[in-house]
């Protein structure tokens, strides 16, 4: 018997028929979508909540407001997705695997800012898939009444609204010019989301995988 225990291995909320793998220490689908409309799985990114005041020294340090989305360029949260998710909430994505290293870098940045807030890492409590195909507006809007239009919903926003009767943060993060968006909820409801959208897409041929 070996003495090496195994390294523990971390699940996502969602689970699809077919093989599996393990990435950064989580297991996911081995499915590869190549089709115009793919849905994957990103539980494994770091997902950081960060509460505060609507206004001043919070929401100017991490870059976004209510409704927008910023990616930094240096400092701390370079690489991360800063999502204004609500009035006076955020949400910080990054890699696989950063959570210690960028739940850091977003406390240092608060605390330089002089403003009160708090920061919590809910990576395991979170489900969160990206829909990305020139249809994924028209899938969505099939499950969600917000109106998906560019003029309405542009690259860069984000907003909370009912998808398939689930409270769900949607930001609109278009991929090399494709439509894109990240849709997040509590990790209770991923499978019956993801499965939702799957069900929707069928008839524009979404595809599973990464």
């Amino acid at each position: 018997m070996s003495d090496t225990a195994a390294a523990p291995i971390a699940r996502t909320a969602l689970t699809f028929p077919g093989p599996r793998r393990t990435t950064d220490g989580w297991e996911t689908t081995a499915r590869h979508a190549t089709g115009g409309l793919r849905l994957a799985d990103l539980g494994p990114l770091v997902k950081l909540t960060v509460r505060g005041p609507v206004d001043g020294s919070v929401r100017a340090a991490l870059g976004t407001s209510f409704g927008h989305t910023t990616r930094p360029r240096g400092g701390p949260l370079a690489g991360a997705l800063v999502v204004g998710s609500g009035p006076g909430e955020w949400l910080v994505l990054g890699a696989p695997g950063t959570g210690g290293e960028l739940l850091a870098g977003v406390r240092s940045i608060l605390a330089d800012s002089g403003g009160f807030a708090s920061v919590v890492d809910v990576t395991h409590g979170r489900a969160l898939v990206r829909m990305t195909g020139g249809a994924a507006p028209l899938l969505l809007s099939k499950v969600c009444a917000i109106d998906l239009a560019d003029r309405v919903v542009p690259d860069g926003s984000a907003f909370r609204s009912s998808v398939a009767r689930v409270v769900t943060d949607v930001v609109r993060d278009d991929v090399e010019g494709t439509r894109s968006y990240l849709l997040h909820c509590e990790r209770s409801s991923g499978q019956y989301l993801a499965d939702s959208l799957v069900d929707a897409g069928i008839e524009y041929g979404i595809e599973v995988g990464a």
